[in-house]
């Protein structure tokens, strides 16, 4: 048998190579905290140590706080228990943990935890939204005041980002994530990030961040929830792990594993992809959690056949801790009987959880978060709802605009139809955290304080096929100038295990907005929900049609504001808007096939026979009350080696009316290589600011680096061509330039996790 003291001087030997300096990491530990680390880990018990990877639940979703009784406490005043999540509240958590610091043996701090999506109290716009704004910088700021409710409120660790690269549709969680595109994700990976953590995990208001889910959870086959993830080694590596890579580069504290399997491996089982690629590779020595009950669902993935051999796979695989499931706490010890070897992979797991504790700044002061008095004066304040009002105006997509119907013109008489339309539970989305919908303002109530003579019919719903209301719609529409026809998914149909193998619109909406359109009037399309719809129908007859998502507790302000002209939109489909729900997955970045797809639907290669190329609109995609003239695209040199970087520089010009937002985005592509590359790739945007007349200059600087794939375990940096393509989505390219990459060479990095410097002039 083992002995306590063998243990002991192993955890203390292990913990002083975890704690030396290592590269790559944004906050290596204060000296002091070295020491303190490795002090604690010399006199913890086994029982201990394994408390501190047990995060149980102190409540659910709906009742944060519940469980937390006198057993619970019992637990903590031993010793059992390292973090909790579903627990919330500036006083209480003071309380909870004084528990832990006074009433314990070694006074170790505890974690509190709660998933923080899109917001705590005050909630900004979904993530796919949010990606829409094509605006880092807003994200940040929305993260930001995230963090600062978060943290005031006694909480240390929100599960966000969801970084999950989805190219489906159907899967219900597409609503948290930023979308098809790996370099996209990537951005707003980092954006979320630096929001939550800043730099300084000490610092005032911060929370760590936690970067999930680790990996392949958005490529689940058919796009059901919790299935399996079947890609290639190129696409896992090209598409599915730069977004991670770039949360782990922006120093994210935290990754979660996921609860799908990859070939047959859960990622929760998975030592290859989480110890070897996370921690050896990638050099991650924050927390590893698993989701919520994953490592008993090992059991029915068929790959342990008792819950101590699963706490034996999760632990040999780099899970650091046991979200939910307790089977840590209650199995961990019988493996160790088994397999004395475990012993310091626990010592590896809890040094992890200490050092994160510790830089939090928790040994110093554990009470340093949670604030009551500010608790009761920063949530949905006026300053965090212009900000997430902000973010919500630049997350709405102009889908098309025929005859400038929008902005509505002044006096016109105003009909507005669709019982989405004044949901403000619907308006503020799944995943709430704290939030409450009587924070929210709906487009119906926002327009009636603008627009007095404003009429409302719901007219029908998505979860009733009920119509009787589609006649009182019908005639208001026809008693209005212009109709708002407010159509989609509430929140419950874009959340987690809300997949749909149907993505036309629920409930009585398609025959509500059939009438509506019938009547031949001026009619706009509002189309809410967390996810792409397949509506082509709808969207070819109504002549303005608004991508508007659920955009939060500002949700109907914003909406007035650019329906009325105030504001223009600028937001771009951060996936496309497909043509049925049987022709996906599907992306822009498509390889190129040998027979390639023919808008001819009489001949043999096009992909359907019942089904036109494409998406409705493709990725990228978003109009503005203005136009804007693109010009003049230069590079700076016609050739570069594998360590160079070009620079390609467009002038843009505003030839519009009023002052808009443009997105400038540059794709590449490499024509010929050793393997087929994808037809775009998106390398850089920029959202910017023009008044009507006015130019600017953006130069974008790109490295022979990101013109990398993956070849044989390595990324390869082949001679040849490269095409850039400057545009406004990525279907409407408005120029092409090409350089040459003349010397060979091998890269380090994902090409799409490495952000492109931007400059504007």
């Amino acid at each position: 048998m083992t002995t306590r003291r063998n243990v002991m001087a192993g955890g203390l030997a292990l913990a002083t190579t975890l704690l030396a300096p290592r590269a790559g990491h944004a906050q290596p530990l204060a000296g002091h905290h070295v020491r303190k680390v490795q002090d604690l880990l010399s006199r913890m018990t086994l029982d201990e140590k394994i408390g501190q990877m047990h995060q149980p639940p102190g409540g659910r979703q709906k009742a944060l706080n519940s469980r937390i009784d006198a057993a619970a406490l019992d637990l903590v005043r031993k010793g059992g228990v390292g973090s909790y999540l579903h627990v919330a509240g500036a006083q209480f958590l003071r309380d909870l943990q004084k528990v832990a610091v006074e009433e314990s043996r070694l006074k170790i701090p505890l974690l509190f935890a709660i998933d923080v999506v899109h917001g705590y109290r005050t909630l900004y716009p979904v993530p796919l939204a949010m990606a829409a704004t094509f605006d880092p910088d807003a994200y940040r700021a929305c993260a930001r005041m995230a963090a600062v409710e978060t943290s005031v409120a006694g909480l240390h660790w929100t599960f966000a980002p969801m970084v999950d690269v989805a190219r489906d549709p159907r899967w219900g969680r597409v609503v948290e994530g930023s979308g098809e595109d790996a370099y996209l994700g990537s951005v707003m990976s980092i954006a979320q990030t630096e929001g939550f953590q800043t730099k300084d995990l000490a610092g005032r208001d911060t929370v760590l961040a936690c970067v999930k889910h680790f990996g392949a959870y958005g490529a689940v086959a058919g796009g059901r929830d919790y299935d399996s993830a079947d890609i290639s080694e190129r696409t896992l590596h090209e598409v599915i792990l730069p977004p991670f890579a770039a949360g782990k580069a922006a120093g994210a504290g935290s990754f979660m594993t996921a609860f799908n399997d990859i070939g047959g491996v859960p990622t929760t089982a998975n030592a290859a992809l989480v110890r070897g690629l996370l921690r050896d590779k990638w050099g991650f020595d924050g927390i590893v959690v698993s989701d919520w009950n994953a490592i008993s669902e090992l059991m029915a993935h068929g790959v342990a056949e008792t819950l101590a051999q699963a706490a034996a796979l999760a632990l040999k695989a780099g899970v650091d801790m046991d979200m939910a499931g307790g089977v840590y706490a209650a199995h961990l010890k019988t493996a160790v009987a088994e397999d004395p070897g475990l012993l310091p992979l626990i010592d590896q797991a809890v040094t992890h959880i200490l050092m994160t504790k510790a830089r939090l700044g928790l040994f110093d002061d554990p009470y340093r978060f949670g604030d009551v008095a500010r608790e009761k004066t920063v949530m949905v304040s006026a300053p965090h709802r212009a900000i997430a009002r902000d973010a919500a105006r630049k997350a709405v997509v102009l889908l098309k605009n025929d005859g400038d119907l929008l902005p509505l013109a002044k006096g016109a008489k105003v009909a507005v139809v669709g019982a989405l339309a004044d949901d403000a539970r619907s308006a503020i989305g799944s995943w709430k955290a704290r939030g409450e919908e009587t924070d929210a303002v709906t487009l119906v109530s926002a327009l009636k304080t603008r627009l007095p003579g404003v009429v409302y019919v719901p007219g029908a719903a998505p979860r009733t096929d009920d119509l009787s209301g589609v006649a009182a719609a019908v005639e208001a529409a026809k008693a209005a100038d212009v109709t708002l026809l407010v159509v989609g998914e509430d929140f419950d149909h874009s959340a987690e295990s809300r997949s749909r193998s149907d993505l036309s619109l629920p409930g009585g909406q398609k025959a509500l907005a059939d009438a509506i359109l019938a009547t031949g009037k001026p009619v706009v399309l509002l189309v809410m929900g967390g996810r792409p719809l397949a509506i082509p129908d709808l969207l070819a007859k109504a002549p303005a049609a608004l991508m508007t998502w659920l955009l939060g507790v500002e949700s109907g302000p914003a909406l007035a504001d650019i329906l009325l002209g105030d504001v223009s939109p600028a937001g771009r489909l951060p996936m496309g808007l497909p043509r049925a729900s049987g022709s996906l997955p599907e992306t822009y970045a498509h390889y190129p096939t040998g027979r390639p797809a023919d808008p001819d639907l009489a001949k043999d290669t096009v992909r359907y026979h019942d089904l036109d190329i494409g998406p409705v609109y493709p990725f990228g995609h978003g109009l503005s009350y203005a136009r804007f003239a693109y010009s003049d695209l230069v590079l700076d040199k016609a050739a570069l080696g594998a360590g160079e970087t070009v620079s390609a520089t467009v002038t843009v010009t505003n030839t519009g009316k009023v002052t808009a937002d443009e997105v400038v985005q540059l794709y590449m592509r490499d024509p010929v290589a050793a393997v087929a590359r994808p037809v775009k790739e998106l390398r850089g945007f920029r959202r910017l600011t023009l008044k009507p007349g006015e130019t600017r200059r953006l130069t974008f600087t790109l490295s022979a680096r990101q013109c990398a794939f993956w070849d044989n375990g390595r990324w390869r940096i082949q001679k040849g061509r490269i095409d850039l393509m400057i545009g406004a989505s990525s279907a409407d390219i408005r120029h092409r330039v090409s350089f040459v990459i003349d010397a060979e060479g091998w890269s380090d990095t994902s090409p799409a996790s490495i952000m492109t410097p931007i400059s504007v002039s």
